[in-house]
C-alpha cells in the first residue's frame, strides 16, 4: 500500500461543516461548527485514517 500525505485542517473542517449544515436549513453557531472540527479531527486520528502532527512556524 502506498503512503500519501494529507493536511486536514480543522478550521476547513469547520467551514464545510457550516456551508453544508446551513443547506440543510440548520443554523449552527461558531462554537458548534469548531466542535464538530474537532470531533471529527479525533474521530480520523482514533481510526488510524491521520497522524497528527506539530505545525511548524
Amino acid at each position: 500500500m502506498r503512503e500519501i500525505e494529507v493536511f486536514i485542517d480543522t478550521e476547513e473542517i469547520a467551514e464545510f461543516f457550516f456551508h453544508e449544515l446551513a443547506k440543510r436549513g440548520f443554523v449552527p453557531s461558531e462554537e458548534e461548527v469548531d466542535e464538530l472540527a474537532d470531533i471529527t479531527f479525533d474521530y480520523l486520528l482514533k481510526k488510524c485514517i491521520i497522524d497528527e502532527q506539530e505545525e511548524e512556524e
